[in-house]
C-alpha cells in the first residue's frame, strides 16, 4: 500500500505559495491587524461540552461559540498541561523545548526558544496573560521574560501548588501581577476574566494578544455551590464540582463576548477556545478500562493517556472579519505544534516553516482540499530524563500506533477497542520508522538542564521552589499539602550563577509570607466565603540542622526552634551549579528545604 509521510519542507513551502491566491485575498482585506483572544482551559476534555454530545453538562455560551466557529475535530495536544503549553507557545514538540513533565524542573521552557508572544510583540501587538503559565516561575522562564508585557498569574501548575502564594485556594487569593503579589477578592476564574476585560478595554485601540489561560477545571474541584448544585445526585456525573467549574467558565465566556460587542471590537477579534489535554474529572473507569460514569465522546483514555481521550481536544476559531463565523468541522489531523504558525499566518505575519515542527492550517481553514497526509506524534513522559517509546502515539488521519504493540484503525474503530497490528504490518512498520526519525529530532536536548539564573537584577533574590527540584525517583513536593505533611523527595536545583559574587542562600521550610518557623505546624482549616477548606494535618518537626550543598561545597548550621530560616554565605564564581538543601531532625531524618532564597549581595572581581 502507498503511504505518504509528512511532506518535505520544500514541498510545504511550494504548497503555501500555490495557495496564496486562494486565501491571501481574504485576509488582505483586513487592513487592521486582528486582535487575538486565546482561552485555554485546564483538564477539560473533548467530551466535557454539551455541543460535543454530553447529555448532562450545560454549556450554552460555548455551544453558541461552537455553532459560529471553525472547529478542528481531529486536533491533538500533549497529554498533560505544561507539555501542551510549551508546544502552543513555540510551534515545536514539547520534548524538544525541554518540557516533558509538569514538575521536576522539566516544565521550564528552554530560554533559547522564541514564543508566540515574542513574535506578536515584535509585530506591534500588545501582549498579556491572565491565569496559568506553568512554564517556569523564575527568570528567565517567567511569562514577563517571554514576550508578555502584562502578566497576572498564579505560580506552579495550579492555584495552591507549592510555588504559589501560601494558602491560595481559588477564593480571595493573592496572585502575581508583573511579578508583584497582589490580593484579589473573588473566585479565580472570575478574576482572570475580569482582569482580562480591563486589559482589553484599555488596549482596544491597538492590536492585542490576550491569553486567558485558566487553571479550572483542574483539581481540586473548588467552585461556588450555585454552579455545581444542578449536577448533584446524578450517578452519571463523577464530580459535580468539576461540571460546576465548567459552568462558571461558560458564564464568563458569555460575559466576554457581550463585552467585545459593547466595545465594538468583536468583528476583528480572533477568538479561540481550546483545552490543554484530556479530561481529569469528567469520567470514571474501572480497572479494565470500562466506563463507569461520565461522558468521553466515545474515546478511550483520559488525561495522561496515549489513547485518544488523553490528547484529542476542542479547538474553535471565530473571526467575523476573517469570514470565520459559520459553523464548520475540519476533521483533518492537526496538532498543537500547528497553533503558532497558524495564528501568525492568519495575522499576515511571516511564517518561516523551518522555525516550527508544525505548519499553518490557514489554507485548510479557507477551504484547501488537496491537503497532504501527515504523521504527527504525542507522548507522555513525566520522567526526569526522556524515555524512548514511553506512552507514545503515532498518528495519521486513519491510524494510531500506540507504543510498538498496538495499532488502531480510527475509521472503523474510533474507540480504539481492536488492535489490528498483526493485520497491517506494513502500516505499523512505516509508523515505527517515522517515530524513530521523530525521536532523533525531539530528543536532541534530552540531557540539557534548564537552569534558573541567580545574580540577575531581573530577579534578586530568586526563590527556588521544591516543585522544580530534579528527583531521580518519586516526586518532589509539588503541592502545598505536601509541604504541610513534610512529604516529597530531596532533589537538586540546576542553577546558573550569572556573575561572580557574594551570595546569601536562605533555607526555609515555609515560604516567607507564611511567617512560620521551621518547627511550626501549619494551620489546618481556613474559612472562605463560599466554603470551608480543610487542609491536610500539618506536621511539627524537631529540626536541629540545616544543610546546603553547591557542587562539592557543603555547609551545615544548627537550627533553633524560633528560626524562620537558616542563612548561609557563599562566594560563587560565575558558572553552572547543582544546589541541594535540606533539614535534619533529632532522629536524623531528612526533609527538603521546600523554599530556598538566593540573594546576590555584591560582586566579586
Amino acid at each position: 500500500m502507498k503511504y505518504r509521510t509528512m511532506p518535505s519542507i520544500g514541498r510545504m513551502l511550494s504548497l503555501s505559495a500555490g495557495l496564496f491566491a486562494l486565501y491571501g485575498t481574504i485576509s488582505a482585506e483586513n487592513k487592521e491587524k486582528p486582535n487575538i483572544i486565546f482561552i485555554l482551559t485546564d483538564d477539560q476534555g473533548y467530551g466535557d461540552l454539551a455541543c460535543h454530545g454530553n447529555p448532562w453538562i450545560k454549556t450554552p455560551n460555548l455551544d453558541q461559540l461552537h455553532s459560529e466557529s471553525i472547529r478542528f475535530t481531529n486536533y491533538h495536544v500533549g497529554t498533560t498541561s505544561a507539555p501542551t503549553r510549551s508546544g502552543l507557545m513555540t510551534g515545536q514538540y514539547c520534548n524538544k523545548v525541554g518540557v516533558w513533565h509538569t514538575i521536576n524542573g522539566r516544565s521550564l521552557l528552554s530560554a533559547e526558544e522564541k514564543t508566540l508572544a515574542n513574535r506578536l510583540k515584535e509585530n506591534g501587538y500588545a501582549t498579556a496573560i491572565f491565569g496559568k503559565w506553568h512554564l517556569g516561575d523564575n527568570y528567565p522562564f517567567r511569562p514577563q521574560d517571554r514576550g508578555f508585557e502584562e502578566t497576572l498569574v498564579h505560580k506552579g501548575g495550579g492555584v495552591g501548588q507549592q510555588p504559589d502564594f501560601w494558602n491560595n485556594d481559588y477564593f480571595n487569593d493573592t496572585y502575581f501581577r508583573n511579578g508583584i503579589p497582589e490580593k484579589f477578592d473573588g473566585y479565580c476564574t472570575d478574576i482572570w476574566f475580569s482582569e482580562a476585560l480591563k486589559y482589553i478595554e484599555k488596549n482596544k485601540a491597538q492590536p492585542f494578544f490576550c491569553y486567558i489561560a485558566l487553571n479550572a477545571p483542574h483539581s481540586p474541584y473548588y467552585v461556588a455551590e450555585k454552579y455545581s448544585v444542578a449536577y448533584r445526585d446524578n450517578p452519571n456525573i463523577p464530580f459535580p464540582n468539576f461540571y460546576g467549574m465548567i459552568a462558571n467558565i461558560d458564564e464568563n465566556i458569555g460575559k466576554l463576548r457581550v463585552s467585545l460587542c459593547r466595545l465594538g471590537i468583536d468583528k476583528n477579534t480572533i477568538l479561540i477556545f481550546m483545552t490543554d489535554n484530556g479530561t481529569s474529572g469528567g469520567v470514571q473507569f474501572d480497572k479494565e478500562g470500562n466506563l463507569l460514569s461520565g461522558y468521553n465522546a466515545g474515546m478511550k483514555g483520559i488525561k495522561g493517556s496515549p489513547y485518544e481521550g488523553g490528547h484529542r481536544v476542542p479547538f474553535f476559531i471565530h473571526w467575523p472579519e476573517g469570514n470565520l463565523t459559520r459553523g464548520k468541522d475540519i476533521s483533518t489531523l492537526s496538532s498543537y505544534v500547528d497553533f503558532t504558525p497558524t495564528l501568525l499566518d492568519l495575522c499576515n505575519m511571516p511564517v518561516n516553516i523551518r522555525d516550527f515542527d508544525g505548519i499553518s492550517l490557514k489554507p485548510i481553514i479557507y477551504g484547501e482540499k488537496n491537503w497532504p497526509e501527515r504523521i504527527l506524534f504525542t507522548d507522555t513522559q513525566r520522567e526526569e530524563f526522556l524515555v524512548k517509546g514511553k506512552q507514545c502515539a503515532v498518528m495519521t488521519d486513519r491510524w494510531r500506533l500506540i507504543g510498538n504493540e498496538k495499532l488502531y484503525d480510527m475509521i472503523k474503530d474510533p474507540g480504539q477497542e481492536t488492535n489490528v497490528i498483526a493485520e497491517f504490518p506494513d502500516v505499523s512498520n512505516h509508523l515505527k520508522v517515522a517515530y524513530e526519525e521523530w525521536w532523533k529530532d525531539v530528543s536532541i536536548n534530552a540531557s540539557t538542564y534548564q537552569r534558573i539564573i541567580a545574580g540577575n537584577p531581573s530577579e534578586n533574590p530568586v526563590r527556588l521552589n521544591s516543585h522544580d527540584q530534579h528527583v531521580a525517583e518519586g516526586y518532589p513536593a509539588w503541592d502545598q499539602s505536601m509541604v504541610r505533611k513534610g512529604w516529597g523527595k530531596i532533589g537538586y536545583w540546576t542553577i546558573k550563577v550569572e556573575t561572580s559574587g557574594e551570595y546569601e542562600i536562605e533555607l526555609c521550610r515555609w515560604p516567607k509570607e507564611s511567617n512560620l518557623t521551621v518547627t511550626d505546624k501549619a494551620a489546618t482549616v481556613e474559612e472562605c466565603i463560599f466554603h470551608t477548606i480543610t487542609y491536610l494535618e500539618g506536621q511539627s518537626l524537631s529540626i536541629v540542622n540545616a544543610v546546603v550543598s553547591i557542587g562539592d561545597d557543603v555547609q551545615t548550621q544548627p537550627v533553633q526552634a524560633n528560626q524562620t530560616s537558616s542563612k548561609f554565605t557563599y562566594h560563587l564564581v560565575k558558572g553552572n551549579y547543582e544546589l541541594t538543601a535540606k533539614f535534619i531532625d533529632e532522629q536524623r531524618a531528612e526533609y527538603p528545604a521546600y523554599y530556598v532564597y538566593i540573594l546576590k549581595r555584591k560582586e566579586l572581581f
